[in-house]
């Protein structure tokens, strides 16, 4: 595995000399926080899908990855949910970074462009998407912490990266949503001003992507589902659940149907405040019963023809915990048990708590619950150092519904990465990234040459392809589904079609991998052996008409310069087939 840190010229802090007190961490270079072996891997992972060369991948990936590694340092991505140990906002974001962009393997970006267009854009896409899966959660480090330094000092993050020694808490009665809103914070202090200059120049890119790192992911399209797709298989797989099935979870605007539900359920059909209600109104929480909140969400949604609504209630709790929608007790369960009592009535309920902010944003609020409520969970607020194993509640609830009090039960104290063999930490998420046999395993010099020594190169193992293909007639020429076609005395290769047959024949039985990243690789790779003729305009696509006997349309491709460049035997050309330019 080749080293990531051959080529760093970021500013890293320097480690302190000041003896390290009891409780307190020591701030670390990115380059010791990303030396573990689970990141190299991952770092691995995400090099081999941007398909890059090593100085692009330097300048596009490693610096904001390093950046990012400074601002975070051992900070953990959540109090006692998902990677809560130290490091586990540095794991988190390397795992969405690198399961987002295997993701984009199956888009065409920007949607509906032309394959030219798509093509040029690649790298931009990939990129914009990687960059707001690092950023997802970094707004936590500046509001749902409280960092101080030995001398007792706060730390924020504008105040530049970690470079003493230091202690963290999360904040009591937090805004759960508010991290959401603070990455605008410090995204600027991850991506420099060259890469913000580089995405401003994609107008569509740019703009799904403000909308993403300012947490308006229903506005976000393709990034912002890419993302929380991402996100959820990341979670899945660090709190024990299968991140193959979350993979495959329909995602598209899940976060904004669920909300919307809620918002629609509360303001329109459910009784607050008064015995036999769905819910009460705190002056600081809304609490929803359970079982009757998620039972008529799920009826709602699906009434509204919503896909993807999971059908048991404990599946519903964990996708409302997982998109930030409802608050984690102090022992990171969705589910909270509390006391109601209204003068002489009293009854214990188990419930969802939520933020009012969410339900009513800036609208007038009914009025509150005059009785009292009371939750069987104690916050503790004491300065910590490394987080100790969620406790849990000690009361035993009298109307609870048996689903909701088995909803999000602790998973047995699980050791973090540093006390783990890598192989059993990444395991089941690893296995998700495989990479199809014909990916490289180093990226190519920025200009490959047409030598012996570059045979191993994607784009000479696609035109070896085709000249096996044509010489023992698996690939078939000028006909009506055929993907190669003579024109002009050359042929005509189809694109994208000729490269995701390609892709499709080497991948490895029962590979999970899809078109998009793969395919653009291997055309990229062939453009690259300038085989091909290129356009008066200079492009490199080629249209032909299309005017057969019951069908007319266009081809998209690439004209071969020598059309013994992959077989010497002579064909006429296709009577059917026009080029519309030349």
């Amino acid at each position: 595995m080749p080293s990531w840190f051959t080529h760093e010229k970021a500013k890293v802090p320097t480690p302190s000399t000041v003896p390290i007190a009891e409780g307190y961490y020591a701030p670390m270079t990115a380059e010791a926080l990303l030396a573990a072996e689970h990141r190299q891997k991952l770092l691995e992972r995400i090099w081999q899908y941007t398909a890059l060369s090593q100085p692009q991948f330097e300048q596009l990936y490693l610096r904001p990855i390093r950046r990012y590694a400074d601002y975070v340092q051992q900070l953990p991505a959540s109090e006692s949910h998902h990677h809560a140990y130290p490091g586990g906002m540095l794991d988190h974001g390397l795992e969405l970074v690198a399961c987002s962009l295997k993701l984009r393997q199956s888009h065409l970006l920007p949607s509906g462009a032309a394959p030219e267009d798509q093509a040029a854009q690649a790298d931009a896409w990939s990129a914009g998407i990687a960059y707001g899966a690092l950023l997802h959660d970094i707004g936590k480090i500046a509001v749902d912490l409280q960092v101080e330094d030995q001398g007792g000092q706060p730390w924020h993050p504008w105040h530049g990266p970690l470079d003493q020694p230091y202690r963290f808490r999360y904040l009591k009665g937090r805004d759960y949503q508010l991290h959401g809103a603070a990455a605008g914070l410090l995204y600027t202090q991850v991506l420099d001003r060259p890469i913000l200059d580089w995405l401003s120049g994609y107008p569509a890119l740019w703009g799904k992507l403000l909308y993403l790192l300012a947490n308006h992911y229903e506005h976000a399209g393709i990034l912002g589902e890419l993302v929380l797709l991402a996100d959820r298989v990341s979670t899945a797989q660090n709190i024990g659940a299968n991140p193959s099935k979350a993979l495959q979870a329909p995602t598209h605007s899940l976060q904004h149907h669920l909300l919307s539900g809620l918002r629609h359920l509360v303001k329109n059909e459910f009784k607050l405040n008064q015995p036999g209600a769905a819910g009460w109104l705190t002056d600081e929480h809304l609490w929803l019963v359970s079982k009757t909140a998620t039972d008529k969400l799920r009826a709602y949604l699906l009434a509204q023809s919503v896909d993807g609504i999971p059908s048991s209630n404990i599946a519903l709790f964990d996708e409302l915990q997982s998109h930030g929608l409802v608050d984690a007790t102090p022992d990171g369960k969705a589910i909270w048990i509390a006391a109601v009592t209204d003068e002489d009535w009293q009854q214990q309920f188990t419930f969802l708590r939520l933020q009012p902010s969410l339900i009513w944003a800036d609208e007038t609020r009914p009025p509150t619950f005059t009785g009292t409520l009371e939750a069987d969970f104690e916050v503790p607020s004491d300065l910590a150092g490394p987080p100790t194993s969620p406790g849990t509640g000690n009361a035993t609830p009298t109307a609870v519904d048996p689903a909701s009090a088995n909803a999000n039960r602790p998973n047995p104290t699980k050791p973090c990465p540093s006390e783990m063999d890598d192989s059993d930490y990444l395991g089941p998420l690893l296995e998700l990234f495989e990479t199809p046999e014909f990916e490289p395993s180093a990226p190519p010099s920025s200009e490959p040459e047409l030598t012996p020594e570059n045979n191993n190169d994607l784009g000479h193992q696609f035109v070896d392809w085709l000249r096996t293909g044509l010489l023992n007639h698996s690939l078939i020429i000028n006909d009506s589904q055929a993907k190669v076609h003579t024109v002009n005395g050359t042929f005509f290769l189809v694109t994208p079609g000729i490269f995701q047959r390609y892709t499709s024949e080497r991948q490895p039985e029962g590979s999970h991998i899809e078109s998009s990243e793969a395919w653009l690789s291997v055309q990229k790779r062939f453009e690259k052996l300038d085989l091909h003729l290129r356009r008066p305009d200079g492009q490199n696509i080629w249209t032909c008409q299309v005017k057969g006997p019951r069908k007319r349309g266009k081809l998209n491709g690439y004209l071969l310069k020598d059309s013994q460049t992959i077989s010497e035997l002579r064909y006429d050309d296709n009577p059917f087939l026009r080029l519309t330019e030349g």
